[in-house]
């Protein structure tokens, strides 16, 4: 453990890795929880939000936690894994500390919150005694517009008041750097409120890729307390299934709105995948595969399968068919998988290798049917295709998971362990 002044700045703890007694990783840091005391005294720190295995988050007490030092936690290795309930006497720093307007005592200017740090007394236990700031509050991109300082903790006040509008650039920078679907399991911790902030100050992208990893609540949620302009662009922005079940999700009068403020095109796509029952290969797929006319090369096709936003699932194949290109397509005449690709010399045509032996889905194939189809030939994608031979869309895999995994497992419920403590590294 460091020594007695030895100092810890909170937001770099963010995804620090804690270890056992043996150096077995068991989790990494996510929050740092502290009790405000009444009097100006500074708070002090009570433990750590660690996130374990099944992003299942539990409490580790500062007294099991033996270092803090070269960029990772050490504890004792005794971890009690009930989950970790935020008491109302209890303060999360990253959560809810950053980014908070306060005002300076001696000069009863506001400052906005970049950092707090803490440090271990003689006593040997941790409390909070400095706040960097900010004169002024930073912009969404955390350009700096003011004079940055290290302040004593009592030397600011206003941490206990209730505040609106509260910015969000501090607490995402601690982020910057983690998945969609880690981000999206930070918001889903917070309170509506601060949930609120955070989706207001996310890019249009970025906010479309988290909201596509969290659960139907959250999603509906937030949503629901974007202006509808913004709303209908993350919509557009999304990937077309999952915005169409975003959308089925809301109250009928709410969808058409945002559906009469999208570009009409994507509208008119949104309106065909709400037509389908949720639980069919019309419902589950998405709109966007890799389509090909026949007279494109395999340099073309893999020119195609590299594009970066493409996901593995739908890169594992294209799909060949008569022009239009857009989904519904002209006549559907096969698929042509990636590892074949990476066969062919890179001028071959694609129409002379597609393999058409096994039947697409029609779009009212049901769940049980689609996972049996993949499950039988080994794929991770479907075509979809209706009565006339137009490819509609695929199925891929992570969709069909996301319908058979139960409504709660984004939580990490399918992998919890039981509560109570496990003693790791003995």
């Amino acid at each position: 453990m460091a020594g007695p002044g030895s100092r810890v700045f909170i937001s770099h703890l963010s995804g620090v890795a804690v270890f056992d007694p043996n150096g077995d990783q068991v989790g990494r840091v996510r929050d740092v929880v502290v009790s405000l005391r009444l009097g100006g005294s500074p708070p002090r720190v009570l433990g750590l939000v660690v996130e374990v295995i099944g992003r299942r988050r539990i409490f580790l007490p500062m007294t099991r936690v033996t270092s803090l030092e070269s960029g990772q936690v050490l504890s004792t290795g005794l971890l009690n894994m009930r989950r970790f309930e935020q008491r109302p006497s209890e303060t999360l720093v990253l959560a809810e500390l950053l980014d908070r307007t306060v005002t300076r005592t001696k000069t009863a200017d506001e400052v906005t919150v970049l950092d707090v740090a803490m440090v271990q007394t003689r006593l040997r236990e941790w409390e909070i005694d400095k706040v960097f700031v900010q004169v002024g509050r930073p912009s969404r991109l955390r350009k700096a517009k003011g004079e940055q300082l290290l302040l004593d903790w009592t030397a600011v006040t206003g941490f206990s008041l209730a505040e609106e509008g509260q910015g969000a650039a501090s607490l995402l920078a601690t982020f910057d750097q983690l998945r969609a679907a880690d981000l999206a399991n930070v918001m889903h911790h917070l309170s509506a409120k601060r949930r609120a902030e955070v989706a207001a100050a996310l890019d249009d992208d970025r906010l479309a890729d988290v909201l596509e990893e969290l659960p139907e609540d959250d999603q509906v949620e937030i949503i629901g307390k974007l202006k509808e302009e913004r709303a209908a662009d993350i919509l557009e922005t999304m990937d077309p299934d999952d915005a169409a079940d975003l959308l089925s999700e809301l109250p009928t009068e709410d969808a058409e709105r945002l559906l009469r403020l999208m570009e009409p095109a994507e509208a008119e796509e949104m309106r065909r995948l709400l037509s389908y029952e949720e639980d069919t290969a019309g419902g589950l797929m998405t709109t966007e595969p890799i389509v090909l006319e026949p007279d494109a090369s395999v340099a073309e096709a893999l020119a195609r399968v590299r594009i970066s936003d493409t996901k593995p699932a739908l890169a594992a194949q294209v799909y060949v068919c008569r022009p239009p290109n857009e989904t519904p397509t002209g006549t559907y005449l096969g698929t042509v998988h990636f590892q074949r690709l990476l066969r062919e010399p890179p001028y071959t045509l694609v129409g002379s290798m597609v393999d058409d032996d096994l039947d697409p889905l029609p779009p009212d194939t049901p769940l049980p049917l689609i996972t049996s189809y993949l499950a039988t030939y080994n794929l991770v994608a479907a075509p979809v295709v209706d009565d006339d031979d137009h490819l509609l869309g695929a199925v891929t895999v992570d969709d069909v998971l996301d319908h058979l995994l139960p409504d709660d497992w984004r939580e990490g419920s399918a992998h919890d362990l039981p509560a109570g403590e496990v003693t790791h590294g003995q």
